[in-house]
């Protein structure tokens, strides 16, 4: 049960530039996960609001992307710094809106600048190519021009940082975006962004930002990706919802990037710095309670310093703050939500059930809290060895050769991230090529991030990419132009 707040806030559908309500009039609550109380009330959109706020994005493309590239650049500039200077201001809302800690806030704002700073970028990056003719006198061009209208699907455990890579370079190469952000977090992976770039001066109806109450999700999204106008969509959400994404955009002719779920691994060879890998490890899987998309599910170690490595690991989840989300230190705070929880904690309970080690932690969730807990004797018929987490509990696997460690890697349908650890560089780039996964990381953690590279997964992690230097080509359509500056000789 949610309690509203004595005068709770509100915030109306965001098109062309004004707040507005739902045409039925309905809203939906934001909840506090951790009071239960209702933070915030938005419009509860269904179909028949979505064409309002494809009319507004599809109003706004041909101005858009008639402004010249130097000032897409300097609105997006403008937008970075005043991401920063509310930095504060964001942080407060993140922790009310989803229990997000303080060190994952900072996060978000340092990376999601950095994106729009790069993103920045490909506004004034070149835009075509001259092509070799065969034909006298003619000049023969690849030119990139903008798509149209994107379609943004937001979720809501890295909010800024997924918000703003969902439509930074949408917008530096001049194509407007409707943002449908996750029902758990309509601000910070929606209206924050969507503010800050007003602000920075970007024009009425360039963003657009579309709620709905979780129970119409369906009907909106499949409306949104049908209407004509919609040219690119992209998704960062679960593998489930990924493919109905998927499914429709095919439908209806759509080009469309997919960053979906992960079961991502970490090896940790014979020769590695077991407590490096200890302490990166600990990053891996405990940062926001272990709710991000790239977060370790499985360590695999080598049992000629599996003991070495255990002891160390376990060391440093002792030290990992834990509780409230307001707290400096705090690494494993609230959940999303109670549910979220209750299921992490019987992925844990069916586990140990199961024949399941805890070296640390377990035990019953606690309203939005699930602790920081360490499992190993982990086997295959346990749920924990095949479903994502997307909590705070590692499993820990002890293997006795590399090719045992690389097969259980890619013993998954899912291919997001995963790393190694090894203090032989060459070894550690030889088993990062046997690794099936869209990004792997030598010595460093799976939730290495940087705003240039290319993130996405393989297999059921989906396809596509964002980042900076990646994701001009998606969001643009290439023409063929060709210019001849003589008559030529027709057979007729």
């Amino acid at each position: 049960m949610t309690v509203p707040r004595t005068g709770t806030p509100s915030r109306g559908l965001l098109i062309g530039g004004r707040e507005v309500p739902a045409l039925s009039g309905r809203t939906t609550d934001d909840v506090d996960p951790v009071t239960g109380e209702v933070y915030l009330t938005v419009p509860a959109a269904g179909p028949e609001d979505v064409a309002r706020v494809v009319d507004a994005a599809h109003a706004a493309f041909a101005e858009w992307a008639a402004t010249p590239p130097s000032t897409r650049r300097a609105l997006l500039e403008r937008a970075a710094d005043l991401m920063e200077a509310r930095s504060g201001e964001f942080t407060d809302i993140m922790i009310q809106e989803t229990g997000g800690t303080r060190t994952w806030a900072a996060f978000n704002i340092r990376m999601s600048a950095d994106l729009i700073r790069q993103a920045a970028g490909m506004a004034t990056r070149p835009v075509g190519s001259v092509l070799a003719s065969d034909v006298p006198g003619e000049w023969s061009m690849a030119v990139r021009e903008p798509a149209g209208v994107v379609a943004a699907f937001v979720p809501w455990n890295g909010p800024l940082i997924l918000c703003t890579r969902a439509i930074a370079v949408a917008l530096a190469t001049g194509n407007p975006v409707v943002v449908r952000p996750s029902e758990d977090a309509p601000v910070t992976s929606g209206y924050f962004l969507a503010d800050v770039l007003a602000d920075a001066g970007v024009p009425a109806g360039v963003v657009n930002v579309l709620t709905n109450d979780r129970t119409d999700a369906p009907a909106v999204v499949e409306a949104l990706i049908a209407d004509p106008r919609v040219r690119r969509v992209n998704f960062t959400g679960s593998t489930p919802v990924g493919r109905i994404v998927g499914r429709l955009a095919g439908e209806h002719l759509k080009p469309v990037i997919l960053e979906l779920g992960g079961k991502n691994p970490i090896v940790v060879l014979d020769d590695a710095d077991p407590v490096y890998a200890a302490s990166g490890i600990a990053v891996a899987k405990f940062m926001n309670s272990g709710q991000i998309c790239l977060s370790v599910d499985r360590v695999i170690v080598q049992n000629g310093v599996a003991d070495a490595f255990v002891e160390a690991f376990l060391a440093k989840v002792r030290t990992v703050g834990q509780g409230a989300a307001e707290g400096e230190h705090t690494l494993v705070g609230p959940m999303i939500n109670a549910r979220a929880a209750e299921r992490v904690a019987g992925l844990v309970a069916d586990a140990v059930a199961k024949g399941a080690t805890v070296l640390y932690g377990g035990g019953p969730a606690e309203g939005s809290f699930y602790p920081a807990t360490v499992l190993t004797d982990v086997t295959p018929d346990m749920r924990v060895h095949t479903e994502e987490v997307f909590g705070p509990v590692a499993t820990v696997y002890r293997v006795e050769t590399e090719d045992e460690a690389v097969t259980l890697a890619n013993d998954t349908e899912y291919g997001l991230s995963s790393a190694v650890y090894t203090e032989n560089g060459g070894r550690g780039l030889a088993v990062a090529r046997r690794l099936r996964h869209g990004n792997v990381h030598i010595n460093d953690h799976s939730v290495a991030d940087e705003p240039q590279a290319p993130v996405g997964g393989v297999k059921d992690s989906g396809f596509g990419h964002f980042g900076s230097d990646w994701g001009a080509e998606f969001f643009t359509e290439t023409r063929w132009i060709t210019l001849a500056d003589r008559h030529r000789a027709y057979p007729v």
